[in-house]
């Protein structure tokens, strides 16, 4: 059926009459936007597909949403803001009635392993461990176990709760500064090669700069 077939079939839907018109009419007034054809790959057609018929009416799958429509900046810095202007993930699994964010996914095709792609992965996933949102990275093939996909997700979901649980405890039983004697405040890095990680710092920073790693195996 081609698109004029399908928009007169639309028309007689909704009792909406059709306009006469000619594409080979010039208009230097027209917008020169058209659709693009597929909004995903095929292979992301494809595991879009079985991410729908595995999360049914549990979840809602969101295809290509960037970084900066579910994450927030803790910053006035608009440098934070443009880092994650133009970045998006592949799939934001999300809780079908508040809608709040899962989990991500990436499907990870050979373009990944270009330098430039591997450095912004990087940089993606420090941004997602920095709002404890977990990222699942799955790699592109012919098809896909369920089971398989099923375990990846709960993992990422265990390990995201073990991490918020132990920020809760420890947020609870705050060290002491070791130059000052005071409690600590917890506090995540923007900076550098640990961005995204949690970690103790004085009150009085940044007078006082004494920090206290947090290790935890719970990263996601």
């Amino acid at each position: 059926m081609t698109t004029a077939e399908k928009s007169g079939c639309f028309g007689w839907l909704f009792g909406i009459r059709g306009r006469t018109q000619n594409r080979n009419n010039s208009n230097e007034n027209a917008f020169p936007y058209h659709l693009s054809g597929r909004f995903l790959s095929p292979a992301e057609t494809e595991f879009h597909r079985v991410l729908r018929q595995m999360m049914g009416d549990k979840m809602l799958v969101f295809a290509k949403i960037s970084l900066k429509e579910f994450i927030a900046v803790d910053s006035s810095n608009y440098t934070y803001h443009n880092k994650i202007d133009r970045k998006h993930v592949d799939f934001l699994v999300c809780d079908t009635v508040s809608l709040h964010p899962v989990f991500a996914i990436e499907l990870d095709d050979s373009s990944h392993t270009r330098p430039d792609r591997a450095q912004r992965d990087v940089f993606v996933e420090q941004v997602l461990n920095a709002a404890n949102l977990p990222l699942v990275r799955v790699p592109v093939r012919q098809s896909y176990d369920s089971s398989e996909l099923g375990a990846l997700f709960k993992n990422a979901l265990e390990k995201r709760a073990i991490r918020e649980k132990a920020e809760q405890t420890e947020s609870q039983n705050p060290p002491l500064c070791p130059k000052h004697h005071i409690p600590m405040v917890l506090r995540t890095a923007r900076h550098g090669n640990n961005v995204g990680e949690k970690f103790w710092g004085c009150k009085h920073y940044p007078d006082c700069k004494e920090i206290i790693r947090i290790t935890t195996s719970a990263g996601v």
